[in-house]
């Protein structure tokens, strides 16, 4: 049975100043013309019409998405930041509505959207329990008949009679998780929120979210940058991309279309990227990659020498190389950041660029488990808007393979985080 269905949704904003005055800057509007003066909020260039939108601009931040979920399934919403993804649920959460189109719901939606979403600070984490519970339309006694399960999940006890303005954000996620979960709603919907808990509770949030859906047939609507959580927890995905749906399928086919999706751009040579900002004094228009031997290579084993050349083209000669600054930053598959060379940490001297049109960036052992790691690549000579050169996200991909660090080691754990070299002693 079909429980939610989205058709034709899309949702618009307007760019830059919401409204277009207030009634006392009318009343000041009418005083200034009776008396024959200019509009005094007028500003220079501006035509005296604030009705007028021939020169406002607009985004689309969802443009025709349509899909559907079952009752008992898990659909994961996939995507880069600013995909459309936190707006959809609030659409579906009916938080905001959309522009266009409708969202057809049966039963009760229970959302965990933001930090402190639908508490009032003032009153105590007890009080907001039964608040949450008659907004979703429960009656006092059977939120009662839940609230030590709730409280115990949360591991609030100490702190369940306390305002919830005093809570840490990890608390109140907590929190908000155990009431969402276990008021019994036909739809759960959860964003990237619960990134702000400890592993521990994520993964008894992710345990629950499994057995409201299994056991208890509801239906969960799921967005995470942890792809391992996607595919762990949900039965299908979709893909967004600018706005609009890109992929549909399995978890597993959605995690890796959207992975392959990265990959595909990092294809096109840099020179003819356009996802990039900076002044473009200064482009960069080639990443490689070295082994030991200075053979080019794509992947290289853990604890192993690499060499990273980044190739550039000029296109100021006036440019200070003192102030020169190269960032070089190693992100895994969930866009955590692994590891970072900055070089006006390093103290690094770059006043020979000027003669040259690449840098190496030298490292003896990279020290990064197993994985593929995305480089997002900075340059400039300060940290003012103009006066960064060129940033790429994702400029280069780097597959590094599990290495034996520890030479008699057993296993190679998975986790893409720094290791550094170290020894027990008794």
């Amino acid at each position: 049975m079909t429980i939610l269905k989205a058709e034709n949704i899309s949702k618009q904003y307007r760019l830059g100043v919401i409204g277009t005055g207030t009634l006392s800057h009318d009343l000041n509007r009418l005083w200034y013309k009776v008396r024959g003066k200019e509009d005094p909020y007028l500003k220079i260039g501006e035509v005296n019409n604030r009705s007028s939108k021939e020169k406002a601009e607009y985004v689309w931040a969802l443009n025709d998405i349509n899909f559907e979920v079952k009752q008992g399934e898990v659909l994961g919403i996939i995507g880069k930041n600013g995909a459309g993804k936190s707006t959809l649920l609030k659409i579906l959460s009916r938080v905001t509505l959309p522009t266009t189109g409708v969202i057809k719901t049966k039963g009760r939606i229970a959302s965990l959207l933001e930090v402190g979403t639908g508490f009032h600070p003032e009153l105590t984490g007890r009080e907001n329990v039964f608040l949450n519970g008659a907004i979703l339309g429960m009656t006092k006694a059977e939120i009662a008949a839940k609230l030590d399960e709730i409280v115990e999940f949360s591991g609030c006890e100490l702190y369940i009679d306390t305002p919830v303005k005093r809570y840490s954000s990890g608390m109140k996620v907590r929190l908000a998780f155990a009431v969402a979960a276990h008021l019994e709603p036909d739809i759960l919907v959860v964003d990237e929120v619960l990134a702000v808990g400890d592993a521990e509770f994520q993964k008894k949030a992710i345990g629950k979210m499994q057995d409201i859906s299994k056991e208890g047939g509801r239906t969960v609507l799921f967005v995470s940058h942890n792809m391992a959580s996607v595919k762990s927890l949900c039965t299908r995905g979709i893909v967004l991309e600018n706005g609009t749906t890109v992929f549909e399928g399995t978890a597993d086919e959605s995690v890796e279309f959207y992975l392959s999706r990265g990959k595909d751009q990092n294809k096109l040579a840099l020179r003819q990227r356009t996802d990039r900002f900076g002044n473009g004094k200064l482009k960069l228009v080639q990443v490689s990659f070295f082994n030991q031997n200075n053979i080019e290579v794509d992947q290289v084993i853990s604890g192993e020498f690499l060499k990273i050349r980044f190739t550039f083209e000029k296109y100021d000669n006036q440019i200070d190389y003192n102030r020169f600054f190269l960032g070089v930053t190693f992100k895994d598959d969930q866009e955590t950041s692994s590891l970072s060379y900055l070089s006006d940490e390093m103290g690094s001297d770059f006043s020979n660029l000027s003669s040259r049109n690449f840098i190496d960036l030298v490292i003896p052992n990279i020290y990064l488990r197993g994985g593929v790691y995305n480089l997002r690549i900075q340059t400039g000579i300060g940290t003012r808007r103009e006066d960064h050169f060129d940033t790429i996200e994702e400029a280069a991909t780097l597959h590094i393979l599990p290495g034996n660090l520890w030479l008699n080691g057993k296993l190679n754990r998975p986790g893409n985080y720094a290791i550094l070299p170290g020894k027990y002693i008794v």
